[in-house]
């Protein structure tokens, strides 16, 4: 906008820009936001001539019409007015009112509110105090706290609760119970046991290679040693591991399945399929009980006596055996009592 500043109306260069900027507003001026003063001045002068008839009655811009006639020399007769400069502190006062009533009323309600809470602690000081009490933030008391801890005690608890039930420790867990809580799972973690020491017989750890030491963590050399399972292919382990096999495994597990009371009480039962035929048919192929007792016998006769059956069993790997079972061959026979033991007790259940 290049107009001169001085074609401007006089009334307009008078005014603060906060004044054109009001008057733009009421006016209804558009796209004024970056104008600079005097091209606020000179865009407010284009747009109040060119609506003269508008605004021509509106007392707030009654000097400007009033300048504009003087400076066209326009024989309107006008109404004495006020300088320019009183025009513009009255405008200036009219706004300043406005603010100043906005506050006031805003104290006066803050003070309303403080009349009446100084009014209720006069005539009813007691419910007055629990109310201004109440207001203010007081110190939580014990079972405010003891509370607080109980929830927090409960959200802690559900979460480590939610987070052990989906891990599915449960699940395992209970199928680890089931697996175990068999008369079967007892006779073999029986026989491993014993086969853990056999194997430390028959196949000797022998050093394979070290693990160099880590100075980042603080390790030294560590030599691993493995089973020789070089000696797999001689008759030094063959011989020992045989007799074992026949004297815990083989053996026993024959006279479990012939001398099988469990078999022959299920086949003895009479009639139809009933419940109690089907609970005596699912009993065990190999009699535990017996198989637990034959197992005795054979270790006592073979280790303790050191019976070969007609030289079927090498003389030396049953002192080899007998030397390397935990506790010899009284320790075989503490396996076969529980392993009986177990066998009453799984019978005792079931009947």
């Amino acid at each position: 906008m290049s107009m001169a500043t001085s074609s401007t109306n006089s009334w307009l260069r008078n005014q603060r820009k906060s004044d054109l900027v009001e008057i733009a507003d009421q006016v209804g001026l558009q796209n004024y936001e970056s104008f600079k003063k005097t091209e606020l001045e000179v865009a407010l002068d284009e747009y109040l001539a060119e609506n003269s008839a508008r605004f021509s009655g509106n007392p707030d811009l009654s000097g400007y019409f009033n300048s504009r006639s003087r400076a066209l020399g326009s024989p309107v007769k006008r109404e004495p007015r006020e300088p320019a400069v009183k025009e513009e502190a009255e405008r200036a006062i009219k706004v300043a009112k406005r603010r100043v009533t906005k506050v006031a009323e805003e104290i006066a309600a803050e003070s309303e509110d403080s009349r009446a809470s100084s009014s209720a602690l006069v005539h009813t000081p007691a419910r007055s105090l629990s109310q201004v009490a109440a207001r203010i933030p007081l110190p939580a008391t014990p079972a405010d706290v003891a509370l607080a801890v109980d929830r927090s005690t409960q959200v802690v608890r559900q979460r480590v609760s939610s987070i052990y039930q989906e891990s599915g420790i449960t699940e395992a867990s209970n199928a680890t119970r089931e697996a175990l809580s068999t008369v079967t799972s007892v006779l073999f973690l029986v026989n491993a046991f014993e086969l853990y020491f056999i194997r430390q017989e028959l196949l000797p750890n022998r050093y394979a290679f070290t693990i160099p030491a880590v100075s980042v963590i603080g390790t030294s050399d560590y030599p691993v040693y493995l089973p020789d399972m070089f000696l797999v292919l001689t008759a030094s382990f063959w011989a020992p591991f045989l007799t074992w096999t026949f004297t815990s495994v083989v053996l026993p597990t024959l006279i479990g399945y012939f001398f099988n009371l469990s078999a022959n009480q299920a086949a003895t039962v009479p009639g139809p399929r009933t419940r109690a035929r089907s609970a005596a048919a699912s009993e065990y192929v190999v009699d535990p009980l017996t198989f637990s007792i034959a197992k005795a016998l054979v270790s006592f006769v073979v280790y303790g006596q050191g019976v070969t059956f007609g030289g079927l069993l090498s003389s030396i790997g049953i002192e080899r055996l007998n030397s390397a079972v935990y506790g010899g061959y009284p320790g075989i026979l503490t396996g076969t009592a529980v392993t009986g033991l177990v066998s009453i007790y799984d019978a005792v259940l079931r009947k």
